[in-house]
């Protein structure tokens, strides 16, 4: 039995093959991330005799293009939890890290817990493009609520509190009806500066132009809002280039969030698991294509899953789901 140990970098790794009691194959040795070099390792590590198992890191993304070649070449490669390899030998005195200390390290680990690695499979190409969707998302939502908070804070300079007057959902398209009013009414004086029947009536156009659901209550309490509000910055082509910039921003990075979410919902509905997912409790089109780019499917059938069960927070009613991953038999 042989055991390499690859210590896995950006664009290069640190490989070092190993057998039981010590024996040195291989010392360690570094190899880049190309395509020559890794089908020169691939049968490297084949033309060694026994059988060779590969162990890495399971370290960002750097992993997954060494081990899908190493896979694909027939070799038996087991991907593992970086947490896993730092606590194998924490009792040692000695705590040397480099490439090459960590590839043996990750070797005698793989000596060690042999019967218990996992043969890694890649993703699908469904599954590999929604994890990629997935993280977009991630991101852009993160840009879009901060975007959010800047265009509130910038309006309670002009118009203070006019964002708790609408509560429409974000559409489709990314548009939301006070990110668009504010572009068009970006200061207090814009509403204030003429009588409610006049500013009801061109807010009902406003409504209708850009496709927003008219009330008339509605116009009153923004009116009402404007008439008795304190504004700290004047009416002013800098107050209005601010206003209307960061409704821009806001909406261009709401968009995109909309656009991920209904690619990785169409995405989402293309594999096996997903009806269940979408029948459980709690479980929606925004949340559901969520759960889906996991590093294993569980609620697939064939999954390497122990126990699932769902459970209800008493707090807010969230859906909790507990996942064990094991190996199939």
């Amino acid at each position: 039995m042989n055991a390499a140990g690859i210590d896995v970098s950006s664009r290069k790794s640190t490989v070092a093959i190993l057998r039981p009691f010590g024996e040195v194959v291989e010392l360690p040795f570094e190899v880049s991330h190309s395509a020559e070099d890794l089908s020169a390792l691939a049968q490297q590590l084949k033309s060694i005799e026994g059988e060779t198992r590969v162990v890495m890191e399971h370290t960002g993304r750097y992993y997954e293009s060494i081990a899908k070649v190493l896979h694909e070449a027939g070799l038996y490669v087991s991907v593992v939890n970086p947490l896993l390899i730092k606590e194998y030998g924490a009792n040692s005195l000695r705590r040397v890290k480099t490439d090459k200390a960590d590839a043996m390290k990750i070797a005698r680990y793989a000596l060690d817990n042999w019967a218990d690695l996992r043969d890694y499979t890649p993703m699908d190409t469904i599954r590999y493009n929604l994890k990629t969707f997935n993280r977009q998302f991630q991101l852009a939502s993160k840009q879009r609520t901060a975007n959010s908070n800047n265009l509130i804070a910038l309006l309670d300079q002009s118009f203070p509190g006019v964002r708790k007057c609408f509560d429409s959902p974000v559409r489709s398209d990314g548009t939301q009806k006070w990110v668009d009013f504010a572009h068009a009414f970006w200061h207090v004086d814009c509403v204030r500066k003429q009588s409610l029947n006049a500013f009801s009536e061109r807010y009902r156009k406003w409504c209708k132009r850009h496709g927003y659901f008219f009330k008339q209550a509605n116009a009153e309490e923004v009116y009402t809002l404007a008439k008795n509000a304190v504004v700290l910055v004047p009416k002013s082509d800098v107050t209005k280039v601010l206003i209307q910039e960061a409704a821009n921003q806001l909406t261009s990075i709401s968009r995109s969030v909309e656009t991920y979410r209904t690619e990785m919902e169409r995405l989402a509905s293309m594999l096996p698991e997903y009806p269940v997912v979408m029948q459980m409790y709690g479980v929606g089109k925004s949340f559901g294509p969520l759960w889906l780019p996991l590093p294993v499917s569980i609620l697939c059938p064939t999954s390497p899953v122990r126990r699932i069960y769902a459970a209800t927070n008493p707090r807010n009613e969230a859906l909790r789901t507990f996942v064990n991953p094991c190996s199939i038999s």
